[in-house]
């Protein structure tokens, strides 16, 4: 008895999916970013109105002043959809793993110098509760948010800041355990230095227009809080012995970095679709930059000295240059 192995070739039917290729008008093999991204949020067919907003229907368009012919044109640079931006943070997770055990085993929160571990606690440790509202800003965003491009990605930023909030959690525990937490709550409530940050994070959670919410947290508040912090800041503390921090912020120094791109390139398409579109966000990163400044120059004098008022000032001017490359009109791109 002989047996013969033959191979069959299947030719596909179609190459994508209904919606694909209704929007490219051709059946071409389309990517996982498109496929999971495109044309999912659903625009008809809902039963009734949301009876806490009875004035709006879901993922109204009018819930921001923005107006796009096409909001899924605001996509994401780094293609990120479920797979793969779980992938990428599950790397970055381990990273932040291995400098936690790295930092653990060389001792290196103990060789901070003593002043500057109180500093560290002061001017670190209350960001967890910026990053909750940062969080819940993405989960608006999320809610509301017109189109899954935008909506996708800030979910994605949502679960972000939380992992950013156990990280900086985490390094409280290694400088002082349960009390170094309670420390920071502490000084988030009380600590005049913080009222100011305190007010801006609380008035954004109300924020209604959730572009607008969208501009002040990713673009404006990240665009200074993050190299304040965790460059200008960490910069200062190498010379007080806490390179051990270096690493283990290095997550929000990527993350910021990756982040940038994102919200550069949404921005960008908005502001390219009309110049009213440009105005609006010029003028909203005007008044969210004005807040933002105020909020951290005490932080940054109290951490940074008489230098904290430049070191501001050169962040801001780093801000506008770019808003300058987005579109944004001038009067929006200066402080």
């Amino acid at each position: 008895m002989s047996l013969e192995i033959q191979t069959n070739t299947l030719q596909q039917r179609r190459q994508t999916f209904a919606h694909i290729a209704r929007r490219f008008g051709e059946d071409r093999p389309a990517t996982r970013y498109e496929e999971a991204t495109l044309d999912l949020q659903p625009q008809r067919g809902f039963h009734y109105r949301p009876t806490w907003d009875p004035a709006h229907t879901l993922y109204d368009k009018s819930r921001t002043a923005i107006t796009m012919a096409d909001w899924y044109q605001l996509t994401d640079p780094r293609q990120f959809y479920y797979g793969t931006y779980t992938i990428s943070r599950a790397r970055m997770i381990e990273t932040v793993d291995r400098n936690f055990e790295s930092v653990a085993r060389r001792g290196l929160f103990d060789a901070i110098d003593p002043d500057w571990q109180d500093l560290v606690r002061f001017y670190l440790i209350p960001l967890r509760h910026v990053e909750w509202g940062a969080n819940m800003n993405a989960c608006n965003i999320t809610d509301v948010g017109c189109g899954t491009t935008i909506t996708q990605p800030a979910i994605f930023a949502a679960m972000d800041r939380l992992g950013m909030a156990q990280i900086i959690s985490r390094l409280g525990l290694g400088l002082g355990g349960a009390e170094t937490l309670a420390l920071g709550k502490d000084i988030w409530m009380t600590a005049p230095e913080w009222q100011p940050m305190r007010r801006l994070v609380e008035d954004s959670l109300v924020i209604e227009d959730w572009f607008e919410q969208l501009v002040m947290q990713f673009f404006t508040l990240d665009g200074l809080l993050f190299p304040l912090v965790y460059e200008a800041f960490d910069e200062r503390g190498i010379a007080h012995g806490a390179s051990g921090l270096s690493l283990i912020c290095e997550f929000m120094v990527d993350w910021q970095r990756e982040s940038s791109r994102w919200i550069d390139a949404v921005l960008t398409r908005a502001a390219r679709e009309s110049s009213e579109n440009a105005a609006l966000i010029g003028r909203w990163h005007t008044h969210w930059q004005a807040r933002g400044i105020e909020a951290l120059a005490p932080l940054a004098s109290k951490v940074l000295g008489d230098e904290g008022e430049g070191v501001l000032a050169a962040l801001a001017g780093s801000l506008a240059g770019r808003a300058a490359k987005i579109g944004m009109p001038g009067e929006g791109a200066v402080a």
